[in-house]
């Protein structure tokens, strides 16, 4: 691995492992390996990390019988032909060569791997000559001349097949009861690019992308601390998944991410190639609550943060988006914006956001409680209230309002950037300005669903808006069908579900409920990075304060 590539971890993936950040291994068998191997520090790292995984793979998988490889070459042939399509499907590869008088065969999936390598791997063996295999071929190939910096020995046929899938190459041997796994893996990815949900004025442009290598070396090369751990399982039994769990040793609660863990490996399910929704769901999501119980981010910083703070961040690969867990309701409405401006302008951005979010559940219930109800209506605001009611109810015309708008948002994520400005002429002008001329729609109808409609956007999780819509929906039913008593039991029931509710046994409501008041101005204010010196109660970190000591 070139130091190009170590410095930008965001480039093509050529020839690297998912799991070559994924694990950690002691000091003194880093060195001792390092030595034997002859290697520069980098690529010794990585060899031990993809014996490590081995190691854990193996491990997992005592429980189920061992399925070995067979010794013979002509009976593996066999098996790939009837297991995984060999000679039916066009991307899985076998090339059978003979090296010092030895017949061996390499198996890899065309597309996943980096053929240069392959082809450099293959150059040094053509120089193997009968005397150089005259004893245990198994351990001179593995130990010799396969001049790879990832190879380990596989004698299960399961796991071999899984890491083949995964990208990885099988050299097999003929006579020898074992495979040699060689990682040379290269992903298809794109370039790490800036989030188009959460992007800031000032801050950092790259963001996660679809591989799992990436995505982790974005957030190491922000968190250069040893104690930094990534450990890696697979789930699904069909699609192998790779799902990372990454968080500080001697900072995370190490019940939280045991917890986390534990729940990880009660899932069975065919697979996940939904990556981190599925897994949200078949962990976290219980019943039909729609308010998110995690937070997903597309920006390497915001994780970053987030695990100083004693957080558990979950990768998984396929997916641009990572969880971190556990969340509050007020984790949900902060956005990294704040932070990258001076903690005035911070604070200030963070309170209109707030009144954008508390106007697009309240403002709509609240100005179709005044109209039906002229007499609660306040004397300062008199002049709310339409002079015509339309020819449609005023809840009809909420619901179609509501629906339009959602209508509007799924079409601009289908419709092509170059039709979207026409897209936004025909709902502005030809369905809102005719819908009011015409008298089905009220003025302020039109007005007060589109200052919610903003609040809605202006919220920075996207789960959490969609949310909210649901709860204003709620809400205006519950005014249209029993006006003040529908409003006050409407919210007190909302209130007490999000009260009950709970991300991984922490309060959602925190600080608010469980009341903090410490937390709480922190959350109201945003306080200068030195004034900030303790980490959230809730996370239950090992180290509650954030400066570091001085001797």
């Amino acid at each position: 691995m070139s130091d190009t590539r170590s410095e930008h971890p965001g480039s093509e993936q050529e020839g690297v492992g998912v799991e070559q950040l994924i694990a950690s291994m002691p000091d003194e068998q880093k060195q001792e390996e390092s030595h034997q191997a002859g290697e520069s520090d980098e690529q010794s790292v990585n060899s031990q990390m993809g014996n490590r995984i081995h190691e854990v793979s193996a491990g997992s998988n005592d429980k189920k019988k061992e399925n070995p490889i067979p010794r013979k070459l002509d009976d593996i042939l066999s098996r790939l032909e009837n297991e995984i399509g060999y000679k039916t499907s066009f991307d899985v590869v076998v090339r059978e060569m003979t090296f010092g008088e030895r017949k061996t065969a390499i198996l890899f999936m065309n597309g996943l791997v980096k053929d240069t390598l392959l082809t450099e791997v293959l150059k040094r063996l053509t120089y193997l000559h009968p005397d150089d295999l005259s004893g245990d071929a198994l351990y001179a190939f593995l130990n010799l001349y396969v001049p790879a910096a990832q190879v380990v020995k596989q004698p299960d046929w399961n796991e071999m097949l899984t890491c083949v899938m995964s990208g990885a190459t099988a050299l097999f041997i003929d006579d020898e009861p074992a495979a040699l796994i060689i990682d040379a893996k290269s992903f298809p990815s794109r370039g790490p690019e800036e989030p188009s949900l959460e992007k800031v004025v000032r801050g950092a442009r790259d963001g996660f992308v679809e591989t799992l290598m990436t995505n982790v070396s974005l957030v190491r090369r922000r968190l250069r601390d040893p104690q930094l751990r990534y450990e890696i399982l697979q789930l699904g039994e069909r699609t192998k998944t790779d799902v990372c769990i990454a968080y500080i040793a001697d900072l995370a609660d190490p019940k939280l991410v045991k917890s986390i863990k534990d729940k990880f490996s009660m899932v069975k399910l065919d697979g996940l190639p939904l990556a981190d929704k599925q897994l949200e769901e078949a962990t976290v999501k219980r019943g039909w609550n729609p308010f998110p119980l995690v937070r997903y981010s597309e920006r390497p910083d915001t994780v970053s943060a987030h695990l100083l703070e004693g957080a558990v961040a979950v990768f998984v690969d396929t997916s641009p988006s990572v969880m971190t867990l556990p969340t509050t309701y007020s984790d949900l409405m902060q956005h990294a914006e704040e932070n990258r401006q001076t903690p005035f302008i911070g604070t200030y951005l963070r309170w209109v956001r707030f009144i954008g979010i508390f106007a697009s559940l309240f403002l709509l219930p609240m100005w179709l409680l005044f109209v039906m109800h002229p007499e609660i209506k306040p004397a300062a605001l008199e002049f709310i209230g339409p002079n015509k009611t339309g020819q449609l109810p005023l809840i009809v015309q909420f619901l179609l309002a509501e629906i339009g708008v959602d209508l509007m948002r799924m079409a601009s994520v289908h419709t092509p950037t170059s039709l979207a400005t026409a897209m936004s002429l025909v709902a502005a002008i030809l369905i809102g300005d005719i819908a009011v001329q015409t008298g089905l729609f009220v003025n302020e109808v039109i007005l007060y669903m589109a200052v919610a409609a903003i609040g809605m956007f202006a919220t920075p999780s996207y789960e959490l808006g969609l949310a909210n819509r649901i709860v204003r929906l709620v809400l205006i039913i519950a005014v249209a069908a029993f006006s003040v008593p529908g409003f006050v039991i409407a919210t007190t029931a909302i209130m007490m579900m999000l009260t009950l509710e709970r991300s991984f046994n922490r309060p959602y409501m925190w600080p608010f409920i469980p009341f903090d008041l410490k937390a709480l101005w922190s959350i109201i204010v945003r306080q200068p990075v030195l004034y900030n010196r303790t980490r959230p109660n809730i996370l239950r970190p090992q180290q509650l304060d954030k400066m570091p000591k001085t001797k």
